[in-house]
């Protein structure tokens, strides 16, 4: 991996690691646009301040933005979301196989 993609990286994962940016993005994944009430119920227990300093930071990104009927994720927050779509499998896999660690 190169140097130029190592920074990309390093800066994408610095964005998603702040509290609640996936979880903001993941909660207007379907393409449905959303009020800031809305996404803060789908987001669940995320302070209003949280909320707009999240907002803030992924639009800021690019990642998301504010349209006539609420926010709405950019084309460039859908591809990231379709990269991310294998999550749910996965997120399926790792709970079942932690499970069957517990039991």
């Amino acid at each position: 991996m190169s140097t130029k993609e190592s920074a990309a990286i390093g800066q994408l994962l610095s964005l998603l690691e702040s509290r609640y940016a996936i979880r903001v993005l993941w909660a207007l994944k379907d393409g449905h646009p959303q009020t800031f009430r809305l996404l803060q119920d789908s987001v669940g227990s995320i302070t209003p301040n949280t909320l707009n300093t999240r907002i803030k930071e992924l639009r800021e990104a690019g990642l998301m933005d504010h349209g006539p009927h609420g926010y709405i994720v950019t084309h460039l927050g859908s591809d990231l979301l379709k990269r991310m779509g294998d999550l749910s499998a996965f997120a399926t896999k790792w709970a079942t196989a932690q499970a069957k660690k517990k039991a």
